[in-house]
């Protein structure tokens, strides 16, 4: 029998222009600030997390033909997550821009590069067939190509007994593709985890407090389980066999808060993939959220704190707080 591959992230790898500016930017004007070139993605950075937890990770997605995709790929490598790519000579590998406030908030603008133009045929059918958990973002579904690769690769994943989880990606993309549209797309989907962050679950159930956002996913995904991302609020969990919990969110500073959701995910899914306690994941997945919005970038080099907070974390029962 093929070795199954623990955990597959399938979606964009990118460039992350990071720009975090002194002053106010004002129209023909000059400031000074931070600014950082650093590897990126949703469903890239996710890969990494998980595989700094502990969990093996293998990315799938396309990039360009160029020096940027080698330096990409590279980067993935280095941190020991597996790859599967697709080259393009069309497409530029993808670059995305970052521009974080005073208060660490950012606000993002994507390009269009190689990342959107993964193809069904393109897809490595034995390593989806293989896989034991593929994880998909909505960046994969919010436009087509690459939403046909991803609904292939969630069919013959779930065909072949994986679990599947969905990051919504974000509130404004869903509000410009059309809320009904996008539930569509995820309802046609057997999702057993959803990573809604708090924007997003509000734009997907049109209820304005998480609590509400929550008691409708899980009416609308009873199989699912639903992970709310409340940022300093903390996080709101419930599914099938997990009764609803809070667990409370790190005092850290905010710094930036880019990649803070990708990495959320990857230490919950390197838990709840090891050991199946949503609960235990979640702590797991709040240490290093908080460790990630307290530095500058998604992937921030690992340090003597990130290592202690993994260790802490491994160490402690967990301890619910129910909601």
């Amino acid at each position: 029998m093929t070795d199954r591959t623990p955990l597959v992230s399938l979606g964009d790898l990118a460039w992350d222009v990071l720009a975090k500016p002194d002053t106010m930017l004002l129209p023909g004007g000059d400031t000074t600030g931070r600014m950082e070139l650093s590897g990126g993605g949703s469903a890239a950075n996710l890969a990494v997390w998980a595989q700094r937890c502990g969990y093996p990770s293998t990315f799938v997605g396309t990039i360009g033909r160029d020096r940027f995709g080698e330096l990409a790929t590279a980067e993935l490598q280095a941190e020991g997550v597996q790859t599967a790519l697709t080259l393009s000579a069309e497409h530029p590998t993808g670059v995305i821009l970052a521009l974080i406030d005073r208060r660490g908030q950012r606000a993002m603008l994507t390009g269009q590069g190689a990342d959107w133009e993964l193809l069904p045929q393109e897809l490595p059918e034995g390593m989806l067939r293989a896989a034991s958990h593929l994880h998909l973002t909505a960046w994969s579904l919010f436009r087509d190509p690459p939403r046909s690769a991803a609904l292939e690769a969630a069919r013959m994943a779930k065909e072949a007994g994986a679990t599947l989880s969905l990051d919504p990606g974000s509130f404004q993309m869903i509000q410009q593709l059309g809320r009904d549209r996008f539930l569509k797309i995820v309802d046609g989907v057997p999702f057993d985890v959803i990573f809604p962050n708090d924007d997003e679950a509000r734009a997907m159930s049109g209820q304005r407090r998480p609590e509400d956002a929550l008691d409708w996913f899980r009416a609308r995904y009873a199989h699912a389980l639903v992970v709310v991302k409340m940022d300093e609020d903390g996080v709101l969990i419930e599914g099938p066999t997990c009764s609803r919990l809070r667990v409370a969110a790190t005092r850290d500073p905010l710094i930036d808060a880019t990649g803070a959701g990708d990495a959320f995910g990857g230490a919950f899914l390197a838990g709840w993939l090891r050991h199946g306690d949503p609960e235990r994941a979640a702590h797991l997945a709040v240490q290093v959220g908080g460790w990630v919005v307290s530095r500058f970038g998604a992937r921030a080099p690992a340090d003597a704190d990130l290592r202690a907070r993994l260790d802490a974390v491994n160490r402690s029962p967990a301890r619910q707080e129910r909601a």
